[in-house]
């Protein structure tokens, strides 16, 4: 079968540029198109595929035979390639390694951990909103949601406040894409070794130092290695891939999710006032938003081995994108109202936000954990507030969909 022959065909007059401004302001037209006349496309300019019906989504997620993490996640061309693991750590690997390395650092992401955290982040999220409620017109980026998921992994990572700032500067740099450019801008590549040698440092001083925090945990956790019946522990670059997806997993994605719902909460005024007459609504606004508008809208996978979808096979060699937000909006799976925001919604176990199968995102409890206590914060100090929509200025990434910047007027109770 040549790559010619199977390609034939495939090339459909949808527009679809995961790069492009206007996709970044509203997919979802683009993912209805794709899901009714394309739902195994084909872009023959930037050679991709995409899947982007609900069932093809979860099957995708699920063949770890066929498809690979190994090459990582992102479409950016110096992303995507075999030592991608370096910046992405387990995710971008197969098993074993994959394996090997979520057991390990599952040593100190414990549910046991993440659930000791609760209180301070309660007490986090009170600080930081309090803050603006005092202030009454505030940024909610800038001033809550970029503030509480940041100072959450810190926490983890025993990261002073000090040096918070200057990480989530870094963190921001990582994903954001000028339009027009289709690869890593010199930008994310600074950051990404500002992020290297901070961490590396942060590592040295643990080792002399060691504390309470997961970094220390880490560098002593160690598992029995299948193969050769030894005691195999994480290496320092291991360990700072790990970090580096942390500052981006376990931040970016919790900032976006939190500016996501109160967004969708002032567009859907009626929706809002349920929530805000009834706070106990708060983990139903959570989980309508990380159907309706989740911050990973799509992943990458290499195709290792000819894989059949829909009908069409993808050879081997190619890559494919797994569109999440469009199979959260699938209207096979979600009922014909898919593109109504309704808090209370049955989303059932058909939620694809957090992917399935082995590569399930370690950090939902820790993400949905973050935003239930931060919207309740929210929902339970003020009678209404009011987004500025002309101002607000979106985050253009290819893989992360929030907000920049989102002002916001608050009327305390």
């Amino acid at each position: 079968m040549t790559d010619t022959a199977t390609r034939a065909g495939m090339e459909h007059l949808v527009p679809f540029d995961p790069y492009s401004y206007d996709f970044h302001e509203d997919p979802y037209p683009t993912y209805a198109r794709l899901r009714a006349e394309a739902p195994v496309y084909y872009n023959a300019t930037q050679d991709f595929w995409a899947l982007s019906r609900h069932e093809d989504v979860r099957n995708a997620f699920r063949d770890t035979v066929r498809l690979s993490n190994s090459w990582g996640v992102s479409m950016d061309p110096a992303s995507y390639g075999p030592d991608a693991h370096l910046a992405m750590s387990f995710l971008a690997m197969d098993d074993p390694k994959h394996m090997r390395i979520r057991k390990l650092v599952s040593k100190g992401f414990t549910p046991r951990r993440v659930n000791e955290l609760g209180a301070r982040i309660r007490e986090l999220t009170a600080r930081h909103w309090q803050a603006c409620l005092d202030k009454g017109e505030f940024d909610y980026v800038a001033d809550f949601a970029g503030l509480l998921p940041m100072d959450v992994v810190s926490e983890l990572l025993g990261v002073p406040e000090s040096d918070r700032a200057h990480l989530r500067a870094q963190s921001d740099a990582l994903v954001h894409r000028e339009e027009g450019v289709f690869d890593v801008p010199e930008s994310a590549v600074l950051a990404y070794v500002e992020l290297h040698r901070y961490y590396t440092a942060l590592i040295a001083d643990r080792r002399k130092n060691p504390g309470e925090d997961m970094v220390s945990a880490l560098l002593s956790a160690e598992i029995l290695d299948d193969a050769t019946g030894e005691k195999t522990s994480l290496s320092d670059d291991e360990l700072i891939g790990f970090m580096v997806l942390m500052i981006v997993a376990g931040n970016e994605t919790t900032t976006k999710l939190l500016a996501n719902a109160v967004y969708w909460g002032a567009r859907n005024p009626d929706q809002l006032a349920r929530v805000l007459a009834d706070p106990e609504l708060v983990p139903d606004w959570t989980e309508e938003t990380l159907r309706y508008d989740n911050s990973s809208q799509m992943v990458l996978r290499k195709v290792i081995a000819d894989a059949e979808f829909g009908g069409v096979t993808i050879p081997e060699g190619d890559r494919v994108l797994l569109l999440i937000g469009s199979a959260n909006r699938d209207v096979d799976v979600f009922g014909p109202d898919v593109d109504k925001y309704i808090i209370g919604r049955d989303n059932g176990q058909n939620l694809m936000s957090f992917g399935i199968g082995t590569h399930f995102c370690l950090g939902s409890h820790l993400a949905r954990l973050e935003g239930n206590i931060g919207l309740a914060q929210v929902a339970g100090t003020v009678k209404n507030y009011e987004i500025d929509f002309d101002k607000a200025v979106r985050v253009h990434s290819v893989n992360v969909r929030g907000f920049a910047e989102l002002p916001m007027k608050v009327q305390a109770r």
